[in-house]
């Protein structure tokens, strides 16, 4: 059972960059690999946990390589590690693959794509907690909006991989069809038997896209989608769980959701982490105190990412 403490040993670890290639107009996949110790520490990572990248020393990219509404401030110094979760993670010959997916989004990440197949980044990681599965679990349903898809990706190669006996089925919604961060999409055929995403049909996981424009797939939020699919297909109770990553006002939705039909419900959190390991308090969770009208701040870094639905206050 995956349950959500970190028994990984923690620290910092050299990664040598194995590839570092585009996915569409502003994301990309960085394959990072460890040894020794690092591959003890991160091959017992589990989903929805995180690691911090130390970028400080990564080159800018030249002019044309820039987007033009990164130009400005492109050559800001970076002063802090950068947080990521993972997309996927392989273990072969006492070494550590991990993939992460990223979005070209500020001066750090567009740092990172200057890194090349050979370049040493330092990695502090794993860090906080992640996914969990209750024993009783027989159907899992995966939401991905946006940048929350690395996740639900890796959670969902580890559902089928260890869990073979719990059906799992994945939503992934975007404002638009540019900003799906995945590879491809499936032909018309594979779409007409459930199978939209590549990276989870490899998996046998059924997936459905959402567009808030309509440009791919159900015209509308993926929590809509979620919603109309859970009532089409009388579903809830429990054994279900839903688990999600996305935007906040998106995480809120699909905990109401969920909580409207009885389902047991996991979101992953996102805010902004100066250090990673709760020292720098930056990253502070409402959550509610159970048995009472009292909230408490958790730590986003420590305590989650990964939180229960029902205990997050939702602050949108």
């Amino acid at each position: 059972m995956i349950d959500n403490e970190c028994k990984s040993s923690k620290g910092v670890f050299d990664a040598v960059v194995t590839g570092n290639r585009q996915v569409g107009e502003r994301f990309c996949r960085l394959g990072l690999e460890f040894e020794g110790a690092g591959t003890a520490a991160f091959a017992e990572a589990k989903p929805g946990q995180f690691a911090e990248l130390n970028l400080i020393d990564s080159a800018v990219p030249l002019k044309d390589r820039i987007p033009e509404h990164l130009r400005d401030g492109a050559g800001r110094q970076i002063l802090l590690r950068r947080p990521f979760s993972f997309c996927d993670i392989s273990v072969k010959e006492e070494k550590c693959g991990v993939e992460i997916l990223y979005g070209i989004v500020g001066p750090a990440s567009l740092r990172m794509t200057t890194l090349s197949r050979g370049d040493t980044v330092s990695v502090m990681g794993p860090l906080g907690n992640g996914f969990w599965v209750p024993e009783d679990t027989k159907k899992a349903i995966l939401v991905a909006g946006g940048m929350g898809a690395p996740p639900i990706l890796h959670l969902a190669k580890v559902l089928t991989k260890d869990y073979a006996g719990i059906d799992v089925s994945a939503f992934a919604g975007a404002k638009t069809v540019d900003e799906l961060p995945f590879e491809r999409r499936l032909d018309k055929l594979s779409q007409g038997l459930g199978f939209s995403l590549g990276e989870f049909g490899k998996y046998g996981i059924t997936s459905k896209i959402a567009t808030d424009d309509g440009t791919a797939g159900y015209h509308g939020p993926v929590t809509d989608c979620l919603a109309e699919w859970l009532r089409e297909n009388s579903i809830g109770g429990e054994g279900t769980i839903i688990y999600s990553c996305g935007p906040e006002a998106m995480l809120a939705k699909v905990a109401e959701t969920a909580k409207e039909k009885n389902i047991e419900c996991q979101v992953s959190m996102e805010r902004l982490m100066g250090c990673g390991i709760g020292v720098c308090q930056s990253c502070v969770v409402e959550c509610r105190v159970a048995g009472s009208n009292e909230t408490i701040g958790k730590l986003c870094c420590k305590d989650g990412p990964v939180f229960d639905g029902k205990e997050v206050v939702f602050n949108i």
